[in-house]
């Protein structure tokens, strides 16, 4: 195994563990709603405050380049330990509902330090087989993200503050990893000054901005479903009189194909272009959004089968429109141009994730999903268009 692909995997496999307190208090939202006696709309802000700071976060990190003027993998290893204090924070005595909240904001803000330093690192080992790397990153968010509704097989949703304890202990190891063992690659580009103009340098450059546009379509869907989709399943295994345990099961499975996804989306957009196969990731999970509510009730093997398939499609974009940014972008700004992404495409997070209960309450889940399918057709249209600056570029390097 080469240095990078050494690299690469750590690098993987740390954020899969950094990235665990991000859903901890979403999957045991209920228990923690009825022990603090919270209303629908307070719990609902268990999940929104982490996007809220998450999107503070970013905005903090992009105006003053921290992304791009401290060396990425400190930044992470010492806003993963922040991550893990703010998720531990949650279990002491006294700390009620407002002060939950505002430690998840905490939580979000400091997981903006983690993921896009996490995508310029690999990226700085990869430069071929760029969009590989980062979709194994992105794969990686996905278990992390997807792994509180497994630790829910283990622990009994009463036991809410073991599962945040575990996040906690999960992001205190992915901070001495990041700390400890990984390194910067031989193709990220030095930590750059502070530049007034380097925010007007990223936000003018078109081909970034398409690329970001693309991201904001996907983002439209993709934390509308994964915040959901317990709920969803939970509903569906009610209605069918399955087991408490196939709940958290499918959500598992449901958000962890997103790894795989993103794995092959990685190798496919290396070969045939990064605008290509965004459009087809979104064509299959705009699809997906607009079939599985009307299927709730079709045979098990059917909505299971078509769950994993937006699973795996929701999210296997992703790591390309972050690869293309840091294609498109001046190499001293990547962690910049990244950060400005992420932050507008986790804004718009906190409006779907808040709709989605609203369709619910007026449509049903037959239909609660079907608005999340926009997003994909506003995200292709701004692809197609990068795609012909691709076109362009392959051809002068021909």
């Amino acid at each position: 195994m080469t240095p990078a692909a050494r690299q690469v995997g750590l690098i993987t496999g740390t954020v899969v563990l950094g990235m665990s307190p991000w859903f901890s208090a979403t999957v045991v939202a209920g228990a923690m709603r009825a022990e603090w006696q919270m209303s629908a709309a307070a719990a609902l802000w268990l999940t929104l405050a982490v996007q809220g700071g998450f999107v503070a976060g970013s905005l903090v990190s992009a105006i003053w380049l921290l992304s791009d003027r401290w060396q990425a993998h400190r930044l992470a290893g010492g806003c993963a330990v922040v991550a893990a204090a703010a998720t531990a924070a949650l279990t002491l005595p006294g700390v009620g509902p407002m002060s939950a909240i505002a430690l998840r904001f905490v939580a979000g803000a400091a997981l903006a330090g983690v993921y896009p330093p996490a995508i310029k690192l690999a990226a700085g080992w990869t430069q071929r087989r760029r969009g590989l790397a980062i979709g194994a990153l992105v794969g990686g968010i996905s278990l992390g993200s997807a792994a509180p509704h497994l630790l829910r097989l283990g622990v009994p949703m009463s036991a809410w503050r073991e599962v945040q304890w575990l996040a906690a202990g999960s992001a205190l190891v992915a901070a001495v990893f990041f700390l400890r063992f990984v390194r910067p690659g031989p193709w990220q580009a030095p930590s750059a000054p502070f530049s007034s103009r380097a925010l007007r340098q990223v936000l003018g450059d078109r081909r970034v901005m398409l690329a970001t546009g693309g991201y904001l379509g996907h983002m439209w869907e993709l934390y509308a479903m994964w915040s959901s989709i317990g709920v969803f399943w939970s509903v569906v295994a009610a209605e069918r009189s399955w087991g408490s345990w196939w709940a958290p099961l499918l959500a598992f499975v449901t958000v962890g194909a997103g790894a795989a996804g993103s794995l092959w989306a990685g190798v496919v957009a290396d070969r045939v272009g990064r605008a290509r196969t965004t459009i087809v990731a979104m064509g299959l999970s705009g699809a997906c959004s607009l079939m599985i509510g009307p299927l709730h009730m079709a045979p098990a093997v059917l909505l299971v089968g078509l769950a994993i398939v937006w699973g795996a499609t929701i999210v296997a974009d992703s790591a390309q429109f972050s690869a293309s940014v840091t294609e498109w972008s001046d190499s001293a700004y990547v962690g910049t141009a990244v950060t400005i992404q992420t932050a507008l495409g986790f804004l718009l997070t906190m409006v779907t994730i808040g709709l989605v209960p609203r369709w619910v309450e007026a449509w049903g889940w037959q239909r609660a999903y079907m608005p999340l399918a926009l997003g994909p057709v506003l995200g292709i249209l701004c692809m197609a268009r990068l795609r012909h600056h691709e076109r362009v570029r392959t051809l002068a390097m021909s």
